[in-house]
């Protein structure tokens, strides 16, 4: 038995539960839908959601589908919260609207459209928090954002996670002995 698959998920107020072809969550933040595999079923009672499977041929797909609709149910009540931070000299962001300007040391300025549902706050013009309601378009938004300039090996400068530990690397030793 699936360990994850078996914890019942806590559904607090405000959210609510609609199972057909997929499972519908709605709450305050917004409305999201996650997939039902064959064979897994959903029990709704006393204000928990429990995830079920008919047999131990689902077993692959039964704790997945827990936690992507503990997911949804967690989006849809609090949000997720991604931090991204911005090091480097002249390397800073900017955000008008839906769009997010990026200056990385490149030639010219990156501008990123934010999807719907994710929404982005910029501090001191080097540390990003994006929001949203969604936990896997906000990781996806916040890796494309981190690929722009991905953290350098040699000297720490890039976007890189709050919390993200780097190892930094040794340049070259010698500076032309022979």
């Amino acid at each position: 038995m699936s360990r994850i698959g078996k914890k019942p998920i806590a559904l607090p107020s405000g959210v609510k539960i609609k199972v057909g072809e997929e499972l519908e969550v709605t709450g305050p933040k917004g409305k999201l839908t996650v997939p039902i595999p064959e064979g897994i079923t959903f029990e709704q009672a006393d204000g928990r959601l429990e995830v079920k499977r008919a047999s131990d041929e689902h077993a692959a797909v039964h704790g997945l589908t827990r936690a992507l609709a503990a997911n949804a149910v967690q989006g849809v009540s609090a949000g997720f919260v991604r931090e991204l931070d911005i090091v480097g000299i002249g390397y800073r962001a900017d955000v008008k609207g839906k769009i997010a300007t990026f200056t990385l040391g490149y030639s010219h300025p990156i501008e990123v459209l934010l999807p719907e549902g994710v929404d982005l706050k910029i501090d001191k013009q080097t540390h990003l928090v994006l929001a949203g309601h969604d936990r896997q378009l906000l990781g996806q938004v916040a890796a494309n954002i981190r690929a722009l300039r991905k953290p350098d090996p040699y000297k720490n400068k890039g976007i890189r996670y709050t919390g993200e530990v780097l190892r930094k690397k040794v340049g070259k030793t010698g500076a032309g002995g022979k």
